[in-house]
């Protein structure tokens, strides 16, 4: 999955930028004020967030009693637009001092002249919305400052504990990336392959999913001079190449290595991978010597996931596009251009009746008990051949 999308990262700032410098501390009003003053007294401007709509005009009240020194305006996203663009206006040609606002300012604003930001329960915000907030001054060569208040630090949770510490830490210019890292640490990559996983990729399976991934990441790349339409479409359709997709196979039975074969969960997903992306029979041969040669002899979850590799292989080139067959028999599932001839099917049906049936044009059902699993391997492997000597475009 590594072809998605390059990185670079800009760390150079801007000539004569400053760094943030940022503080973390419990909410206090001699700070606030002392804060304000000192911005207020070199001529500068500042924001105080307060993220709450309904308590914002009282927030703005109760800076006044605090700061009767100070011209003060609030501002949220439930204004009128003209209202809140005269106030915006206001506030960029310096009309008042101090501006409380909502997270509307995250993005999108540039005020030279505001260079401290105070964010009321910074333990509210996500670390990206934190460094956005904190973008928003410091954007001229004079130095800006961030205050980061909130309650008592045994009030809040471990995690925005964790966010305010980076937050704190990486105040340096050019830090977004540590810092968008420390928030993938904090909040987790997501599980792509476990029960917590939000995706259908238990429906697709890994083998197709990465497939269709692969193929994608290799119409972009042959698309890259041509324009994004052009990229999207060939993305569209990287789907129908000419290659056939791999096979979804369910045998009923847990083919994997377990924990107790190879502990090493990094070392046994790259052998998956390399088993997956065999491409024929002997290369899988191969593989399951050297998996002997290494790990020791094959438990029986390894030896499944060898002969459904395998049988992958043979089913592929005939266009079978399913494979699901459990102890009470199951179905075979044909695209709809299979490179099998029809005939064979019709007469597996009319031979054995009570063994196989259709079921509508691409759906070969097996009624069998299959309940010993050497047998329910070797009777779809012996089908899979017949059909395979048969082979036949249709």
């Amino acid at each position: 999955m590594s072809g998605l999308r390059e990185i670079s990262i800009i760390a150079t700032p801007p000539e004569q930028r400053l760094a943030i410098k940022t503080f973390v501390m419990d909410y206090d009003e001699t700070v606030i004020r002392e804060a304000c003053l000192r911005e207020i007294h070199r001529g500068g401007q500042m924001y105080f967030v307060h993220n709450e709509v309904k308590t914002i005009q009282r927030m703005a009240e109760e800076l006044t009693n605090l700061l009767p020194e100070a011209k003060i305006a609030f501002a949220h996203g439930q204004m009128g637009e003209m209202q809140l663009e005269q106030i915006m206006r206001d506030f960029y040609h310096q009309r008042f001092n101090i501006l409380v606002a909502t997270t509307i300012i995250e993005s999108g604003i540039d005020v030279p002249s505001a260079n401290t930001i105070i964010i009321n329960r910074a333990d509210k915000f996500g670390l990206a919305q934190l460094h956005q907030l904190r973008g928003r001054v410091g954007r001229s060569h004079h130095q800006a400052f961030a205050y980061l208040l909130v309650p008592e630090r045994k009030y809040i949770s471990k995690d925005a504990g964790k966010r305010l510490t980076a937050i704190e830490q990486l105040d340096t210019l050019g830090a977004g990336f540590s810092l968008a890292s420390h928030d993938l640490e904090i909040r987790g990559a997501g599980e792509l392959l476990g029960e917590t996983q939000s995706g259908l990729i238990d429906d697709v399976g890994f083998n197709l999913y990465t497939e269709y991934l692969n193929r994608a990441i290799k119409a972009i790349q042959k698309t890259s001079d041509k324009s994004g339409a052009d990229v999207i479409d060939h993305t569209q359709q990287a789907a129908n190449l000419d290659a056939p997709l791999p096979t979804e196979i369910s045998m009923g039975v847990a083919a994997l290595f377990p924990d107790s074969y190879l502990s090493d969960i990094h070392l046994r997903l790259v052998m998956y991978k390399r088993i997956a992306s065999a491409q024929n029979a002997e290369e899988l041969k191969e593989l399951q010597i050297e998996s002997i040669d290494r790990f020791g002899l094959l438990p029986d979850e390894g030896k499944y996931l060898f002969r459904c590799t395998e049988l992958k292989l043979q089913a592929m080139p005939l266009g079978i596009q399913k494979i699901d067959v459990d102890d009470e028999g199951g179905k075979i599932e044909f695209a709809q251009h299979a490179a099998v001839d029809p005939v064979t099917i019709i007469e597996l049906v009319q031979n054995q009746p009570r063994v196989f049936s259709l079921q509508g044009p691409t759906i070969l059902r097996i009624n069998k008990d299959l309940d010993e699993i050497d047998l329910r391997f070797s009777f779809i492997e012996q089908l899979v051949q017949h059909l395979t000597a048969t082979e036949g475009r249709v």
